[in-house]
């Protein structure tokens, strides 16, 4: 990977490799599983239909794929994944799964706004919390649509815009949202926290939409992630009573024209 990479790529890099280890203890539960499932509550796909009936010989990407569990479950329903992380220690935590479950899939260390791959080659591009929230969206989104052949898929989950609109701005890693509006809606894009390095990127429904749209996107759906019940969020940054009342997550779905 080229040294010269944006700020926030930098800096991205160095949480997601402070943070690895935590991550790398539960690799294994999340590599195990068969059934895909999405977001901080672990929704099955089954539940939301966010990812096409077949994979099967799909070539596919994961931007922003971490230790590729995601990847690794396209790879059992017959797909040829490839997965993308800025994190080497991420990377390194996803090769040792490969070894331990006997599942090989290309895996490159890069950043998801700028890849190696060439033009049109892949069916679907799938990112959950990876590209999604941690690349800049005016550079991973036209990336995406380079890389997609005409008719390929581009799904993806970010935190629900409610959610990131009532999350205070002092917040912690460990502060839940609120239940009123702490952020100002318009202009939202760079989201940069008080006790890490790290930088996120939220858009409104409207600049979604439009990015999405001149990128060569048609939107097919926007499915709202609501918790099921008795469920406790993975991170604290928001309760289940919460997120039961409001989406705290959305997965995006649209086709390259």
């Amino acid at each position: 990977m080229d040294t010269e990479v944006p700020d926030h790529v930098g800096r991205n890099r160095t949480t997601w490799d402070r943070w690895a280890a935590s991550f790398a203890e539960w690799a294994p539960r999340a590599w195990a599983a068969e059934e895909p499932t999405w977001g901080i509550f672990s929704v099955p796909d089954a539940a939301l239909g966010a990812l096409p009936v077949s994979v099967a010989g799909m070539d596919v990407v994961e931007l922003g794929c971490g230790t590729a569990y995601i990847s690794a479950r396209l790879a059992r329903r017959g797909a040829r994944p490839v997965g993308i992380d800025n994190s080497p220690a991420q990377l390194a935590t996803a090769r040792r799964m490969q070894e331990e479950f006997g599942l090989s899939f290309p895996l490159h260390l890069g950043n998801a706004e700028q890849t190696p791959f060439a033009d049109a080659s892949f069916d679907l591009a799938v990112s959950e919390y990876g590209a999604s929230i941690w690349c800049d969206p005016y550079q991973w989104i036209p990336e995406a649509a380079r890389i997609l052949r005409p008719g390929g898929k581009l799904i993806f989950l970010v935190n629900g815009f409610i959610l990131t609109i009532c999350t205070p701005v002092d917040a912690l890693e460990d502060t839940p949202a609120s239940g009123r509006l702490e952020r100002a809606y318009f202009g939202m894009h760079r989201v940069e926290w008080p006790d890490n390095e790290s930088v996120n990127f939220y858009l409104g429904y409207g600049d979604w939409i439009r990015l999405l749209r001149r990128s060569g996107f048609e939107v097919e759906d926007l499915i709202e992630v609501q918790a099921p019940d008795g469920v406790a969020p993975q991170f604290p940054i928001v309760t289940g009573e919460w997120a039961r009342r409001w989406p705290a997550e959305e997965i995006w779905k649209a086709r390259r024209r």
